[in-house]
């Protein structure tokens, strides 16, 4: 499976960077004290955790014994509802430009449905009024680098190097047998992450990073894919250990691998504190 960059960058994702990039007026007061370090950046160690709310829309499909999948929306045809989510990240800061960055996000999901529609999945045709138990397990680990090769006090713009370890695995249990389709497989994505402060003790961040498999090289893998991740948020800092946080975040994934394929999305605002040392 490969999965990489999913549509385009909308109008927002592109004003939230103009606006990460716009210099912000200082009083001689706040420019006097430019040279020191803004209060949320006096750290080698950042943990955060963040309760994320995304909308999901997740489609997925599986052939077997020849026998073609239809795609298969899980939230309209099996019932998975929005539900909220909570995500791990941690920072190690050895230099000032130097980032290395871990985060856990488990994405599970359980439902219990009558089939609407008949359909296709794995070998097995589900007809209309059949009960279905559905558990969808997509839970990411990121594990990057990130290096700002601008860094002022007050603010910084660096690129993102990281591997998303994604794993897709959905079970379908009903009284005709139990089907599922698993995927598992690293992501490399390369991004871009910014921030700047608007006032000593509050920051924007942006980043968007995201991963194409190229057509010569899905042809010979027998797969494909497209991957795109963007998080804008502001940080209100109490102090230089601990602050809370309130952003958007949205992630969007294309796959097709073998006999399954899927797209998944997940958008929505979170809010979460962040302690540092």
């Amino acid at each position: 499976m490969r999965m990489c960059l999913c549509g385009r960058v909308n109008s927002s994702v592109v004003v939230c960077l103009a606006m990460l990039m716009w210099p912000v007026p200082a009083s001689a007061q706040y420019s006097a004290a430019a040279a020191s370090p803004a209060v949320g950046e006096e750290y080698h160690i950042e943990a955060a955790l963040a309760w994320w709310s995304p909308e999901p829309k997740l489609i997925v499909s599986s052939e077997s014994l020849g026998i073609p999948g239809d795609d298969v929306d899980l939230v309209t045809d099996l019932g998975i509802e929005k539900k909220r989510l909570r995500e791990l990240r941690l920072v190690l800061r050895p230099a000032p430009k130097h980032k290395f960055r871990i985060n856990y996000l488990p994405i599970k999901y359980s439902a219990q449905a009558i089939v609407p529609r008949e359909f296709v999945f794995n070998g097995l045709r589900y007809p209309i009024g059949l009960p279905v138990n559905t558990e969808a397990d997509l839970t990411t680990w990121r594990f990057g680098y990130e290096y700002d090769f601008i860094h002022r006090s007050r603010g910084y713009l660096g690129v993102l190097l990281d591997v998303k370890y994604t794993n897709v695995d959905v079970v379908l249990d009903s009284p005709i047998g139990n089907e599922f389709t698993s995927q598992v497989a690293p992501i490399p994505t390369i991004g871009i992450v910014g921030r700047g402060y608007i006032v000593e003790n509050v920051s924007i961040t942006g980043e968007v990073s995201f991963f194409k498999v190229p057509e010569n090289l899905g042809e010979q893998l027998n797969g494909e894919g497209r991957y795109l991740d963007y998080d804008f948020y502001g940080t209100f800092n109490f102090n230089r250990y601990a602050g809370a946080q309130f952003g958007v975040r949205s992630i969007d994934v294309q796959y097709r691998k073998d006999l399954d394929a899927g797209t998944l999305n997940f958008m929505g605002w979170y809010f979460g504190g962040v302690i540092r040392y």
